[in-house]
């Protein structure tokens, strides 16, 4: 019950979310947490896959199946801290990944918190009497729109338990890694200038591109190659689903839009209509004067609408003026 009510929370945010973007005329970002969970976790076949796919490129591992985890992390001590995943799941033979969209640096320390969800996921898999052999590794896996690691160009950046000097490693069972989002700026340049071609890109490098890039009008000609892979052509209709919806708060945003306009312009055309209307009635009789005040109003709307390309059906409904008069006016 609590995950359907997370699920339910989510797509009510996730709308209202669409809702400021399609008012502000913002593009549909993958680096949008919110875009990003909700591409991957849609109950559909689109979704699934393309999860599968990019789970298995993070991985390094062929993933036959996955399945989507509560993102709720519960925490060991009632006054512990907890937490709420992006995208939580388990796949093959029940390890887990999580996958996190950051769209920027924080005040909170972005390691640890990889750290610590990265623990949070051991611990929470354990049950008492099971044996230490049987715990299943775990990946927490970070997307950055930011640069994190000034110091190396190196995407991604994988991280386990190893020793200080020698580095051997000391056990799988965690594997921490971070994308930087930007350091695929001259990935994709050099992809413009033919010094690299697109066979030569990794399965993770691909899917950065994807995430990263599929707002950029630039990379327009990059992106529709890359949708020719299965994994990344699935998560593009995923998407698409989603864009219906934000097409539609478009939509709706330019109608109540166009609706407040008419409603201003009608009442200041009123009112200046009205007032040339009073003015001449108190020569001709206030009646008079009243009624020519209003066919003023209608005429000054009409043209208004006619000089803004309105319909000549929609100028004749909303006036009332005659075809003859409208036509010309």
């Amino acid at each position: 019950m609590k995950q359907f009510i997370n699920r339910v929370r989510s797509l009510q945010k996730l709308k209202k979310h669409l809702r400021e973007n399609a008012a502000q005329g913002s593009p549909l970002r993958l680096t949008d947490d919110l875009v990003f969970k909700a591409m991957l976790t849609m109950e559909n076949e689109d979704s699934r896959e393309a999860l599968r796919s990019l789970v298995s490129a993070c991985t390094r591992r062929e993933v036959s199946s996955v399945r989507v985890l509560n993102s709720e992390l519960t925490p060991v001590r009632l006054d512990g801290k907890g937490g709420r995943l992006d995208v939580n799941v388990t796949f093959n033979d029940g390890e887990i990944a999580n996958l996190e969209m950051q769209v920027d640096k924080t005040s909170d320390d972005l390691k640890n918190r990889a750290a610590y969800y990265s623990a949070m996921l051991l611990t929470g898999q354990a049950n008492r009497g099971q044996d230490y052999k049987d715990i299943k590794r775990v990946y927490q896996v970070f997307f950055l729109n930011c640069i994190m690691f000034p110091h190396s160009e190196k995407l991604p950046r994988h991280y386990r338990f190893m020793e200080v000097e020698e580095h051997d490693t000391l056990t799988e069972v965690v594997e921490i890694v971070f994308y930087e989002l930007p350091k695929l700026e001259k990935l994709i340049k050099d992809y413009f200038t033919d010094k690299t071609a697109l066979n030569t890109l990794s399965d993770e490098e691909k899917w950065c591109i994807f995430l990263g890039y599929r707002h950029e009008e630039k990379a327009t000609p990059l992106i529709q190659e890359l949708l020719k892979e299965e994994g990344i052509m699935r998560a593009e209709k995923s998407v698409e689903k989603i864009s219906r919806n934000y097409k539609k708060f478009i939509r709706d945003m330019n109608i109540k839009k166009n609706e407040y306009e008419k409603r201003v312009m009608l009442e200041a055309a009123r009112k200046q209509g009205l007032a040339e209307g009073h003015a001449e009635g108190h020569a001709e009789g206030h009646a008079e004067g009243h009624a020519e005040g209003e066919q003023k109003t209608r005429l000054e709307v009409a043209r208004k609408m006619k000089a803004r390309g309105r319909a000549f059906s929609e100028i004749y409904e909303d006036t009332g003026l005659d075809p003859e008069t409208i036509k010309n006016l």
